[in-house]
């Protein structure tokens, strides 16, 4: 079944922002780190494995095969062809940490911070999930640096 942006967004607006995420008062210029489902962490381990290794397949397989990247300067880019062109010269370090997450049956977000390099977090992202088959595979991957 084919899931349209619509209806992903409007999913994971009824999933709602965990509690724990939510801004109260002034937020620290860093959220705490938190423990992942098993399979949710796999996700965030298996992109930090294949970026490491430069293996654009592997990345572009993580996501759905419509999938999408949106980066902070860059258009977006959709689909599996795509996504593995995109990041044919990618490799290096990647450090991934979540600091919230919400799985809703089928659907569910990461939100999280990026390094590559031990240290102060370079970026921030936002995975959106679906199960597929038994496996949680992204649906998009939006990102930005953090601006100083």
């Amino acid at each position: 079944m084919k899931i349209g942006m619509a209806a992903l967004t409007l999913s994971l607006i009824l999933i709602g922002v965990p509690e724990s995420s939510r801004a109260q008062g002034s937020a620290p210029s860093t959220l705490p780190s938190i423990d992942l489902p098993a399979a949710l962490d796999r996700v965030l381990r298996d992109y930090e494995s294949a970026w490491a290794a430069g293996n654009a397949d592997a990345l572009a397989q993580l996501f759905t095969e419509n999938g999408f990247v949106l980066s902070g300067s860059s258009p977006p880019t959709t689909g599996r062809a795509a996504i593995r062109e995109r990041y044919a010269n990618a490799g290096g370090p990647l450090l991934l940490r979540a600091f919230a997450y919400e799985m809703n049956g089928s659907l569910a977000y990461i939100f999280g911070a990026y390094t590559y390099t031990e240290g102060t977090d370079q970026g921030k992202f936002v995975l959106t999930l679906k199960e597929i088959e038994g496996r949680w595979q992204i649906t998009s991957d939006q990102d930005n640096p953090i601006d100083d």
